[in-house]
């Protein structure tokens, strides 16, 4: 018992040491947030009733045939799957770490015959021959006096978490690209619709201008004019097919699928541009992926500086091994043949030529490094988000422009077709009415993909409908049972 006592003091000095962690402890950097986006001044915000969680983030689109789609990226998409794959990759280095926490136990044992002498000698007698029989199990610890497996484990379990939100990120950018994609394709069937039915109606002036010409009231020219434009539009309608096609296959592969077995009907082109909540700048830095993965490889950052410094100070290893040693099997666990050790042992670097100084101010810098790399990704998300509501702003400004352009077009287009009916005006004037009321229909359909996809970029600037608390638990994951939630 007095014995026990003597050793308390050498027990608690121990415990004390082992509370000990080099390096800094994390605190998340400040960053410059406004408190209004400059953009989203003239937005409109989305009434209380848009403005609840009503399911994916797609869903404000009200487009069955996109939600179907969106739901195929997570479960197929194979760029995912590897992001996947790498967060449990990153999961697994972590339990690696922890395993410095425990001490390593091993078993030997081994069987041995030697001699002395001759072989000669041997055979006459002369010689000695021993057999050693050797059975021991042993132990060894690795006190963590200085930290440095448990900043080791902190680093691990913070690149684990930005492994997660890289996950996450990237299937934020699958689901957008296939929003675009799909409002792209939809827009490339509009705009076929469009061009189809003006052939239609170019075929009707041509028909109309054979039978001035056959009247004897204008001239061949005019017919050749009218069949020059309805075979170029034609040429348009089948041109077309191209970029849906393009689309199309964008789509297969971003839902896992190859382009050979997938295929959508023609997509009608929203007409409506839904509500989008934009929040306010300080809840960006926990709606975007990429900011999360950026703050927490800083921390990983950080926590590399304590194991840089850790090694500045000695190591203790405590060993022990208990086995037995005899010549013969049959009494080998006797008690006098028990052999035995135990006791510390103390290793400390003097003198390394500058190494241990230069992995410290790596450490250092790769943490200034992160910090600058997370400030630029929150000045970028900033960015995305005031050019999406910009974009939005004066799409929305244009398109109202724009329709009246286009029922402007049509009734010149009109006015000018009867005028010519009247031989009151030349054909090249319906062909120059006709051209740009076209044109001004194309325009629109222009304005209106681009403001959908506006609209997408803006809600993957956002974030989607992502927030910081969907990182795993760093408990979670030093316990071995987090999983990513995308």
């Amino acid at each position: 018992m007095r014995s026990l006592l003597a050793r308390l003091p050498a027990f608690a000095l121990l415990a004390l040491l082992a509370a000990c962690e080099a390096g800094p402890d994390y605190h998340r950097p400040a960053v410059t947030t406004p408190a209004a986006y400059k953009e989203a001044q003239t937005w409109q915000q989305a009434v209380p009733q848009a403005a609840q969680n009503r399911g994916p983030w797609w869903s404000v689109f009200q487009d069955p045939t996109l939600d179907r789609l969106e739901r195929r990226v997570a479960i197929s998409n194979q760029t995912l799957k590897a992001d996947e794959a790498a967060y449990r990759q990153a999961a697994a280095i972590v339990a690696e770490a922890q395993a410095g926490y425990f001490p390593t136990l091993g078993l030997s044992g081994g069987a041995e015959r030697s001699g002395q002498g001759t072989r000669s000698g041997v055979a006459a007698g002369g010689g000695r021959v021993q057999n050693q029989i050797t059975l021991s199990a042993n132990a060894s610890w690795e006190p963590d006096l200085w930290g440095s497996i448990r900043r080791t484990v902190e680093s691990e379990v913070a690149n684990a978490q930005a492994s997660a939100a890289d996950l996450a990120s990237a299937e934020l950018s699958a689901q957008a690209a296939v929003a675009s994609d799909y409002f792209s394709l939809a827009s490339a069937d509009e705009m076929k619709r469009l061009l189809d039915s003006t052939v239609a109606d170019y075929r009707q002036s041509l028909q109309i201008t054979r039978n001035t010409v056959a009247a004897g009231t204008a001239s061949s020219a005019d017919v050749a004019a009218a069949e020059t434009q309805l075979e170029t539009t034609r040429a348009q309608a089948i041109a077309v097919g191209v970029a849906r096609a393009a689309d199309e296959h964008a789509i297969a592969v971003l839902t896992g699928v190859p382009p050979a077995f997938f295929s959508l009907p023609p997509t009608p082109l929203a007409t409506n541009m839904p509500m989008i909540p934009v929040g306010m700048p300080s809840t960006l830095l926990q709606r975007r992926p990429d900011v999360a993965a950026a703050e927490r490889q800083m921390a990983a950052a950080n926590a590399g500086i304590g194991v840089a410094e850790a090694a500045y100070y000695p190591n203790i290893t405590l060993a022990a091994s208990y086995g037995f040693a005899g010549a013969a099997l049959g009494g080998l666990f006797q008690a006098s043949n028990a052999v035995w050790s135990v006791g510390p042992e103390l290793a400390a670097t003097l003198f390394d030529g500058g190494l241990r100084h230069a992995r410290v101010v790596a450490a250092q810098a790769g943490y200034d490094n992160a910090v600058a790399t997370y400030r630029q990704t929150v000045l970028t998300a900033f960015e995305q988000v005031e050019d999406e509501l910009a974009a939005l702003r004066i799409l929305a400004q244009e398109a109202l422009v724009e329709d009246g352009a286009v029922a402007a077009a049509k009734t010149s287009e009109r006015l000018t077709l009867n005028q010519y009916r009247a031989g009151i005006v030349a054909y090249t004037s319906v062909i120059t009415a006709q051209t740009a009321a076209l044109g001004d229909e194309e325009t629109a359909l222009n304005i209106r993909q681009s403001r959908l996809i506006a609209g997408v970029s803006l809600i993957e600037a956002l974030g989607g409908g992502w927030n910081f608390s969907r990182l795993p638990d760093a408990a979670a994951i030093e316990s071995g049972g987090a999983k990513a939630k995308p």
